[in-house]
């Protein structure tokens, strides 16, 4: 067991590196080589990502892949993607390829409202406190002029704030409710900065309104936060096209293919077990535009999975229809962006990302991630209703798997064309990596 450690933080990289490796890993060189092996020999760069967080010894890297042929809105794109699952950036430029000759994507912002509350709890009389909240109300809002300048200038700011009582869920629970606008920023900064000025001009304001009790004037604040919850701030994204454009697949006809697919969905709208790993995949594409982009990929997941169980059960975040011999595939999610702020004006590859898909604002690059979700979801149906997910899945997994046993660049050109018509198992790898080499 590793010893209680005091001031860690403040030790030089190459001092905790060695504290770890006495501790956790017996001394061992190889360690060391392996945490120094990703370090940039870039100095200066190596330090703007020592910065990015606490106690960093290395960097952990993710492949940086680019999907092409995406045809959003009439406009062709290459998506950039951060993700380390094999088959994803495949599924997705595939998709994509697809679209591109069938009208494209389309998407559409529908709103970009953002939510913080300030939560706090009040003993009292109800409606005194709904009174009292009328009177300062314009006050509150301007109490943080200094914090939502620079963000009005720009086009966002606070958009309104509720008083909501919550007393019946929790005794003596109160909140205030804050929308917001924050332009091209994600805005998480901007909102909590905001929302400690409420809580703070909140309670002073309660100390002095003379119409309060003593008990009535001391409201606590329970904490100020934003919500990962953006129900408001929403886009969409859709394909349609004739279903005697949609392909022959094997004994499937072009209906059969159609009808197929808008059943797979509908599954997912009604079975919860199905509904998580279909938006996963969702997610596997939208996830690695956020990343790539310098987002936050957790909260995006939040968002996305609490909209998912809005209605009160777990369902699809993709819609399939078929009408007037139409086939319609789409998908509404919530997704809090930013293009400004954050890791976008520190790290290279997430400059680079930006400036690939030509330096959008945040509605733009909302649209853009939505519609990698879609292609995302659309690439896992199509194959789990024809070929099975596992064919395509396991080809692009062979790489890491020749990797594992350290096959040569001869042994993986054999494996990889005897691959072509094979079925990709880990046992079979094995199998024939050993015949290779006997």
């Amino acid at each position: 067991m590793a010893p209680v450690v005091s001031g860690f933080s403040k030790l030089s990289k190459s001092d905790k590196i060695k504290w770890l490796v006495e501790h956790h890993f017996n001394n061992d060189q190889n360690t060391v080589s392996t945490l120094k092996t990703y370090w940039n020999s870039d100095h200066k760069l190596q330090q703007l990502h020592d910065e990015f967080t606490e106690n960093t010894i290395s960097n952990y890297y993710l492949p940086f892949s680019v999907a092409p042929n995406f045809l959003i809105n009439g406009k062709r794109f290459t998506i950039p993607m951060a993700i380390e699952e094999s088959s994803v950036v495949a599924a997705a430029s595939k998709a994509a390829k697809f679209w591109q000759h069938r009208g494209g994507f389309k998407a559409e912002v529908l709103s970009t409202v953002k939510v913080g509350q300030v939560h706090f709890t009040y003993t009292g009389d109800l409606q005194k406190l709904k009174t009292f909240f009328d009177s300062i109300k314009a006050e509150l809002i301007s109490s943080a002029s200094h914090i939502t300048k620079n963000m009005e200038k720009r086009g966002g700011g606070i958009i309104d704030i509720e008083l909501r009582d919550k007393s019946s869920e929790i005794e003596n629970y109160y909140q205030l409710h804050c929308t917001f606008g924050t332009a091209d920023a994600m805005g998480a900064n901007f909102i909590n900065s905001c929302l400690e000025q409420f809580a703070d001009f909140l309670t002073k304001a309660a100390s002095e309104y003379n119409d309060f009790s003593e008990a009535e004037k001391n409201i606590e604040i329970i904490m100020s936060i934003l919500s990962n919850y953006v129900p408001e701030c929403l886009v969409r994204t859709y394909v349609s096209c004739p279903v005697n454009e949609l392909p022959k697949v094997g004994e499937l006809s072009p209906l059969q293919y159609a009808e197929k697919f808008v059943r797979a969905v509908q599954i997912a709208k009604v079975e919860p077990y199905r509904a998580v790993t279909h938006n996963k995949g969702i997610m596997n594409g939208i996830d690695a535009v956020v990343l790539a982009t310098g987002n936050d990929f957790r909260a995006i997941e939040a968002g996305a999975h609490a909209f998912a169980s809005k209605d009160g059960q777990y369902t699809s975040l993709t819609n399939a229809k078929i009408e007037n011999d139409v086939f319609h595939f789409s998908i509404e999610i919530p997704l809090a962006l930013g293009t400004v702020g954050g890791l976008t004006a520190l790290h290279p590859l997430v400059k680079l990302a930006l400036h690939l898909l030509g330096s959008p604002n945040a509605k733009k690059l909302m649209e853009i991630t939505a519609v990698a979700g879609l292609a995302q979801n659309f690439g896992a149906i199509n194959s789990l209703i024809t070929t099975g997910i596992q064919q395509g899945h396991m080809k692009m997994h062979l790489m890491n798997i020749l990797n594992q046993f350290q096959a040569t660049n001869e042994e993986k050109e054999q494996l990889v064309n005897y691959f072509k018509t094979n079925t990709v198992t880990h046992s079979e790898v094995v199998q024939q990596i050993e015949k290779l080499r006997r």
